[in-house]
């Protein structure tokens, strides 16, 4: 059996895993004092706080989004249906768009400065339009958003730089380590000690990073780090957030949607010096120097930066719309297939070779979030009973 057969078959062993887990779990129904959806994109600001029921917690947390205890309707299920492969699908092409871009354009600043600056077209028409309505915000709450701006800044070119340095499969592997990350920054900063189960499901996520990585044939320390720092970043993002914002409103119009909004554009005005600080402008000279070769003619490379940015953004605005309207558990399994789904896409996408090892190790990492998710869900469930 090929090693791509071999990936496919590991892969989703994980998946199927990660769906029978969840049925001998309890879920936990969270009602959100504002009526606010969830976002996804790994945006977990709240994630260990069963106590935060804002809106604006919940659409930065990792746990899910909120569902009524009665049988959804039909046309609800098609709806959820809708949104999860949208997520998917974007989220995937998103991956691929970015990779392409990375391969003949070294330039992740750059690339990530347009990507997040991408949002911004998408949605202040909406506020000028007055289709959405505009958030409004005040000196001391922009003070309050701004580490937060931060560490999302970091979220993203972290991933960025790790998806350029190495293959994307690889970035995807160790960014499955982030609840180590999380359980670390919460005992240190915030003296939260969580019962043993929860900790005892970080040893094969560890196990599993380490043996990837140990195996992985296109592993680089730029990746390695890159993509820790985006664990870090996300990490560090929801201490931040149950610090300064669990239970407090914050602003006006600032839903789930509008809060995203915010930090992109935040976050934008954040990377735009650094990007010049960094690479200054040589990816516009690069740009000239890949079309004159021929490899790309300028509206193909053009097009392949915007999709980039546009699937970016696409894939978390269509995410607050799914999570929102599911239950932690369901939210944990479909974070841990869109991660499979990710990594066989890009494998078959990029014909990356996958070592035995590493085929192993990616899918003991990814059955460990998976059930850290689960063990966290039902340690919650208990304290509410």
């Amino acid at each position: 059996m090929s090693n791509m057969k071999k990936a496919l078959v590991f892969l989703a062993l994980a998946a199927t895993t990660s769906t029978t887990a969840s049925a001998f779990v309890p879920s936990t129904n969270i009602k959100t004092a504002v009526g606010g959806v969830q976002t996804a994109a790994r945006f977990p600001l709240a994630a260990q706080d069963e106590a935060v029921t804002s809106s604006t917690a919940l659409a930065l947390s990792a746990e899910g989004g909120t569902v009524e205890p009665e049988s959804p309707k039909l046309m609800e299920t098609l709806q959820v249906g809708a949104y999860f492969a949208l997520w998917y699908l974007f989220n995937i092409g998103y991956n691929i768009y970015n990779k392409r871009s990375l391969n003949v354009l070294d330039y992740p600043w750059t690339v990530a400065t347009l990507q997040m600056a991408a949002g911004i077209l998408y949605f202040v028409p909406l506020w000028l339009t007055g289709v959405r309505k505009a958030p409004k915000l005040n000196k001391d709450e922009l003070k309050t958003l701004l580490p937060i701006a931060l560490c999302h800044t970091g979220v993203h070119v972290g991933a960025v730089i790790a998806l350029g340095a190495g293959a994307v499969s690889f970035a995807h592997i160790v960014k499955a380590s982030e609840p180590v990350v999380t359980c670390a920054l919460n005992a240190i900063l915030l003296g939260q000690i969580l019962p043993l189960k929860v900790y005892m499901t970080l040893l094969p996520i560890i196990g599993g990073v380490a043996i990837a990585s140990m195996k992985e044939l296109s592993f680089t320390f730029l990746a390695l780090g890159a993509a820790m720092l985006s664990n870090l970043s996300s990490s560090a993002r929801g201490v931040l957030s149950k610090k300064t914002m669990s239970g407090k409103q914050m602003g006006e119009n600032l839903d789930a949607q509008n809060l995203y909004a915010v930090l992109t554009a935040m976050s934008t005005a954040i990377l735009i010096p650094l990007m010049l600080a960094i690479e200054g402008t040589g990816m516009f000279k690069a740009f000239g120097q890949v079309v004159k070769s021929g490899e790309y003619t300028a509206k193909s490379l053009s097009a392949l930066l915007a999709l980039g940015g546009a699937t970016y953004y696409a894939y978390n605005e269509v995410a607050f719309l799914a999570l929102g309207k599911v239950n932690p558990v369901t939210h944990a399994v479909g974070n841990t297939i869109k991660r499979v789904v990710i990594i066989v896409a890009s494998v078959i996408a990029f014909k990356t070779p996958m070592s035995t090892g590493s085929i192993i190790g990616s899918s003991i990492a990814i059955c460990g979030t998976l059930l850290y998710s689960l063990a966290m869900n039902s340690v919650k469930g208990k304290k509410k009973d």
